[in-house]
């Protein structure tokens, strides 16, 4: 491989197929990150043009905007207008680069990492890959419904409604129509309120124009929640008024209650109510994803990793961890941070600048956590935010939601997309994005499929 450094242009032109992925040479320490979550793609933008060489692994070649995965699954929007290709956000950046791969396991020992594409070795090493959908253990329940951590997520739950809403107007049984229409939401946090209320005006405006074969009525929406207040991690302010939106909206609140089975037709739950339903959207919970190889001693509650204040993995010099898999256990956060976005960021900007500190042998500061507060909304016009010492509801905490969302959004086109959408519906409370462009088959069937 030959390589240019002259006006530091990076070319790569003899690149052999081997075991090992192919990188540019370099005498630059090496940072690997793995995970473009919001994470990872914060710690790229702190290192950008600096005197290191990122070279960033995901799965897929794109960013993915989680809060607002329930507008896809509604119809409210497309897929594309809140991903992002990798390649175009580090367009320019002559210190970083994009390998598609799934990284497999970590080697500590020779500092290296195997990839389903090839091994490559780094000088520090950056864990950011977020977590997955936590079912707890409950096989039937993860066969038969559908968690929401992913795009294809987002499409599979849309074409799942859409086709079941067709479905229930081709057929006769009135108990299968019933079936067909109720939809369950396991998980009172931000995800699962966002998907309650966003389905509920869809059964409000859509399906009346959609379905006039049947009444709206018939679709009902239910949200099951294990504790008994919603959006647990805000104030009771913005809880009360959550559940009240939300019954306004006739969403059917179930509190202290917990799923222990789904069949695919019939959820039950702990205390032994029973809710016939062939759409499950779970939200209850998240556990952490990352390579093997890290010791098990290092693990904590939610398959989060344990770090030290400078969010460095015990036990490992030039390992560290960031967003939702990190675990800063400390008196003041005995659990960890919260898993959201805010953090996220946070951490990935403060190691960036860490990891240069490191580099340059200056002193680094412990990671210190700002809260810039929390926003939830529950519907069109309606949504509760916890900003320090002011908490409000209603349209102004809507507005702010939006603003702070659409800003958020990787690239100018995607921000015009989903402004332009949110402006029309707005008005109109049109989705006009309800396609089913594949057959959607629940893991269940597949699974048995290839048995």
């Amino acid at each position: 491989m030959n390589v240019n450094h002259s006006n530091n242009k990076i070319t790569e032109t003899a690149c052999k197929v081997t075991d090992e992925i192919c990188l540019p040479d370099s005498n630059l320490p090496r940072v690997v990150i793995i995970g473009g979550g919001f994470a990872g793609l914060a710690m790229v933008e702190k290192l950008k043009h600096k005197e290191v060489q990122v070279v960033l692994f995901d799965k897929n070649n794109f960013h993915q905007f989680q809060p607002l995965f329930y507008q896809v699954a509604t119809s409210a929007l497309e897929p594309d207008s809140i991903v992002f290709p990798f390649r175009k956000q580090i367009n320019g950046y002559k210190n970083v680069l994009f390998r598609l791969a799934e990284v497999e396991e970590i080697q500590p020992s020779s500092n290296s990492l195997i990839t389903s594409k090839g091994n490559v070795n780094y000088d520090y090493l950056i864990l950011a890959t977020g977590t997955n959908t936590n079912f707890f253990g409950m096989d039937s329940v993860e066969s038969h419904s559908l968690g929401m951590k992913d795009i294809r997520d987002s499409l599979n739950i849309r074409h799942m409604m859409l086709q079941n809403l067709e479905q229930a107007a081709i057929t006769c049984d009135n108990k299968e129509r019933d079936a067909l229409t109720n939809f369950v939401i396991v998980g009172g946090g931000p995800a699962g309120v966002e998907m309650a209320g966003a389905l509920a005006e869809f059964c409000k405006f859509i399906l009346p124009k959609d379905y006039p074969e049947y009444p709206s009525s018939i679709m009902n929406i239910y949200l099951i929640e294990a504790v008994d207040e919603l959006l647990s991690t805000m104030s009771e302010k913005a809880s009360s008024k959550t559940l009240k939106y939300l019954k306004d909206l006739n969403v059917k609140v179930l509190l202290n209650e917990a799923v222990s089975n789904y069949d695919g037709n019939e959820v039950t739950t702990k205390s032994g109510k029973t809710i016939l339903a062939k759409n499950l959207i779970w939200t209850a919970g998240v556990k952490g994803q990352f390579p093997n190889g890290i010791d098990e001693e290092h693990i904590v509650r939610g398959n989060r990793i344990k770090t030290d204040a400078n969010l460095k993995v015990e036990g490992y010099e030039n390992i560290f961890a960031i967003g939702d898999i990190a675990a800063l256990i400390s008196k003041d956060t005995p659990k960890g941070h919260p898993q959201v976005a805010q953090t996220a960021i946070q951490q990935g900007k403060y190691l960036g600048d860490s990891i240069l500190n490191i580099i340059n042998n200056n002193p680094i500061k412990p990671f210190e956590y700002k809260d810039k507060g929390s926003l939830a909304t529950v519907g069109k016009r309606k949504a509760v935010a916890d900003l320090g010492k002011f908490k409000f509801s209603g349209y102004f905490a809507w507005l702010l939601w939006s603003i702070v969302h659409l800003m958020s959004i990787s690239g100018f086109r995607n921000k015009l997309m989903v402004g332009f959408n949110w402006v029309v519906s707005y008005f109109s409370y049109e989705k006009s994005n309800r396609l089913i462009i594949r057959n959607f088959k629940p893991k269940s069937s597949v699974n048995n499929t290839k048995k």
